[in-house]
């Protein structure tokens, strides 16, 4: 059964979108020429793929087994693409990673620099997301290496343990809990609050835990960084869940004390995700070795294409 790329991204594009409308402007096609290559495509499978209705389109059954093999086709091929160009000269590969608020802002600049600087002949796009989109990302295609902490459905995945994440609280050194060994976090949440940025990673986690205690953050500024955050507490902003890395880091730094969180949650699994029954692409197995390397956890035996 022979079928052509274009079609394949354009029914991938259609089950996203919902609309052939906005599938063919993605496409550069026109709708009629859309239409005509849907039907046909729906011809050579034998048997509709697409529910057509008044507000849109959603997959069938068939269809639905169809965007999963169309989604796996179009990653091969990529992956071909790309693994070919290093013959050519031309840059080896362009590696598209998802990582959580912890990966971005705190450890990985230090482990892409050592990266890229020994590898001139890839790119990396990397793009923070929350937990369960990374996971869906990496799923679908969207990226080649995902990067969690905690709880994260890995269904159609594998999951590559690096490291152990820990939130500790951080105040001030003269602040009147800055005496205390360890607190609960529900017994934060009358104090001033520094955080990070809405929509990340850490802040959407920590919200869904005040939404269970019924009791929100007293938030007084968001910020975008854990360093920019230990500052604002050294200044007596208010206080603030960070990574241990991050505490550790700042301390002496900004004039803080480090309290021991008692809940459970606090302790968070790190993992890198790739798609299962899937080989990455050489420079995506080489990242993901030089991510374990750095924690000295030991390297994963990926298979070579």
């Amino acid at each position: 059964m022979h079928f052509d790329l274009v079609d394949l991204r354009l029914f991938v594009r259609t089950a996203e979108e919902g609309a052939l409308t906005r599938a063919a402007e993605c496409q550069h096609l026109s709708l009629a020429a859309a239409s005509a290559r849907i039907k046909a495509l729906e011809a050579r499978a034998g048997m509709p793929l697409l529910y057509r209705q008044a507000r849109g389109m959603r997959l069938t059954p068939a269809g639905e087994a169809f965007l999963h093999h169309a989604r796996s086709l179009l990653r091969q091929t990529q992956q071909l693409q790309a693994d070919l160009q290093q013959y050519g000269g031309g840059l080896r590969g362009h590696l598209r990673v998802l990582a959580n608020t912890t990966a971005v802002t705190d450890f990985l600049p230090e482990i892409l620099a050592g990266f890229l600087t020994t590898h001139p002949q890839v790119n990396i796009a990397l793009q923070e997301s929350l937990n369960p989109d990374i996971a869906q990302g990496v799923r679908e295609g969207r990226a080649d290496v995902g990067i969690v902490a905690g709880h994260v459905d890995t269904l159609g995945l594998s999951a590559i343990h690096f490291s152990t994440d820990r939130l500790v609280l951080v105040v001030p050194r003269g602040h009147r809990l800055a005496r205390r060994r360890c607190i609960a976090f529900a017994d934060t949440l009358g104090e001033d609050q520094v955080g990070m940025h809405q929509g990340s990673t850490l802040q959407t986690y920590l919200s869904r835990i005040t939404e269970q205690l019924g009791q929100p953050q007293r938030l007084r500024v968001q910020l975008s960084s854990f360093d920019a955050m230990c500052q604002m507490i050294g200044a007596g902003v208010g206080i603030g869940v960070v990574p241990e890395s991050a505490a550790r880091r700042n301390l002496a730094l900004q004039r803080l004390a480090q309290i021991e969180l008692t809940d459970d949650w606090r302790w968070r699994e790190r993992h890198i995700l790739v798609r299962e029954q899937e080989t990455p692409p050489v420079y995506a197995r080489q990242l993901i070795q030089a991510i374990c390397r750095h924690y000295g956890t030991p390297v994963p035996a990926l298979a070579e294409p």
